[in-house]
């Protein structure tokens, strides 16, 4: 089963009612909450439920580690196999729109990495930026940067290793659809906009209250580079700027308020083209 639904849709509220009535267990489909230490800015479950609820793909890897959707696949099968004796049903709860598609849509086989393409791609970003790079995949691959939550510089790379070693598309490879899902019960949450977006700023107050800034800065204060992929998302991109002096606190507030909004309106978006959600 999949509970999927733009961020702050009360996706996880609704897995755990139905992990309990189920007694089932639960698999993140968020594409941060695998990474330690990222707790509040990626709304993970509480301690206390964790330990209610069994859950999957919680702080399975730490920050500076990369992470795919085709890795994340991977990972789920492993659980499915050895979950699939002890219990009934296992409940996919996330708004990660590539990692829900290589669980419901699988994609077709990717071509290996080509390490002198990484690594010339790799020095172009040093060079230029990684907007450079990315500006580059909007012209070859647009359906692709729809998909992206900001400027993901591993997948950006990743998706021009492939179009340079095939001349298509890397969203190409997973485009072709099977006429159903893999996975049976889709169910797909979508609050009218306006309580979405009120849902959303609330959030946001309370992750702040909760001290995601305390986090980000212990974070980093581990040693962490602010520019790891992990870090390159709504929420910890802004405190980010905040801290290194780039933007002044209401400033802060105001983007990462703005920034999700227009994430949660491109995850629904896309999800409102899965024919059987």
């Amino acid at each position: 089963m999949v509970i999927a639904g733009p961020t702050s849709a009360g996706k996880t509220d609704v897995a755990l009612l139905l992990a309990e009535k189920f007694s089932s267990v639960i698999i993140s489909a968020d594409a941060r909450q695998c990474y330690k230490y990222l707790d509040i800015g990626t709304g993970k479950v509480s301690e206390e439920d964790q330990k209610r609820i069994p859950h999957f793909n919680i702080s399975v890897l730490y920050p500076d580690e990369p992470d795919t959707a085709a890795d994340f696949a991977k990972r789920c099968s492993s659980w499915e196999s050895k979950l699939k004796n002890d219990v009934e049903l296992i409940i996919y709860a996330g708004g990660s729109t590539l990692h829900l598609e290589s669980l419901l849509f699988p994609f077709d086989p990717l071509p290996q990495a080509d390490s002198a393409n990484i690594q010339k791609l790799e020095e172009q970003a040093e060079q230029s930026g990684i907007e450079s790079l990315y500006n580059r995949l909007k012209q070859v691959d647009p359906q692709y940067i729809k998909k992206m939550n900001g400027m993901n510089r591993q997948r950006i790379i990743r998706a021009l290793d492939v179009w340079m070693q095939t001349g298509k598309p890397f969203s190409s490879f997973h485009q072709q659809k099977p006429t159903r899902p893999a996975v049976d019960h889709i169910f797909v949450l979508a609050p009218e906009r306006e309580l979405l977006y009120r849902r959303i700023n609330a959030r946001v107050d309370q992750m702040l209250d909760n001290g995601l800034i305390e986090e980000v800065q212990s974070i980093l204060n581990k040693g962490y580079s602010p520019d790891l992929q992990s870090l390159q998302t709504v929420g910890y991109r802004e405190v980010i700027a905040y801290l290194s002096g780039d933007m002044n606190y209401p400033e802060m507030v105001d983007k990462i308020k703005t920034q999700t909004r227009r994430y949660a309106k491109r995850q629904l978006t896309w999800f409102r083209r899965w024919e059987h959600a």
